[in-house]
């Protein structure tokens, strides 16, 4: 691959997508890879823009033809990364921006180790809650059986973030976005102004910033 792997992974509503979507605004070379899932597209969302909407036996045919670099099943549907994403990177000359879950995260990282990952945790386990049930709310979802899987999902995926090699809160925008793209910058190799940003969120040397949003959901690094 021409440039830097860089995934992104986050418990379901820490707001990743919004980080994402402002990095990409701020940084540019970033080649975003466009996830394939078999749920039911959302709202405003459009085929090929948030993801390739496609069927559960078109998805378990592409399985079967190895053509993912990662996939998982999530709260019942499949998402996947194909792997035809890396060389369009490579073609392009660009750094390419996985945003994947953690069980994803995990297939990527050990065929990649030179991926950089970075977690994205939300401030507390209430401010979790609250946003999970706005955005069921929104995505008229608001089984409260469907609220505590996923609740539950997040504490398990809360204890991989060691495994990572940086994390962030975000519970200010701003300082959040600033984060990311100190981290893209200085992996970059551009350290003008971003070295002692990037290295807080390191998970090695964590922040006492990080180290007390892991600690209200009991988590140490």
């Amino acid at each position: 691959m021409a440039g830097i792997l860089f995934i992104i992974s986050a418990p379901s509503g820490s707001g990743k997508s919004t980080l994402v979507s402002q990095l990409r605004t701020l940084v540019g070379g970033l080649e975003f890879s466009v996830s394939y899932t078999t749920r039911a597209p959302r709202g405003s969302e459009e085929d090929g823009r948030e993801y390739h909407f496609t069927t559960r036996e078109r998805f378990e045919a592409m399985i079967a033809g190895g053509e993912f670099l990662e996939w998982a099943e999530v709260f019942g549907n499949y998402y996947g990364t194909a792997l035809s994403a890396l060389a369009h990177a490579k073609d392009a000359g660009k750094d390419l921006l996985l945003d994947i879950d953690v069980q994803g995260a995990m297939q990527v990282m050990t065929k990649l180790p030179t991926a950089v990952s970075i977690f994205i945790l939300p401030p507390s386990p209430k401010v979790l809650e609250m946003r999970l049930r706005n955005r069921s709310e929104a995505e008229k979802m608001t089984a409260e059986d469907v609220i505590q899987s996923r609740l539950a999902e997040a504490e398990h995926e809360l204890k991989q973030i060691a495994k990572y090699r940086y994390a962030l809160v975000n519970d200010v925008l701003d300082q959040a976005v600033a984060e990311m793209r100190a981290i893209v910058l200085w992996e970059r190799g551009d350290g003008v102004g971003v070295q002692e940003l990037a290295a807080s969120c390191r998970t090695d040397a964590a922040s006492e910033r990080l180290r007390d949003a892991l600690a209200t959901f009991h988590v140490a690094l």
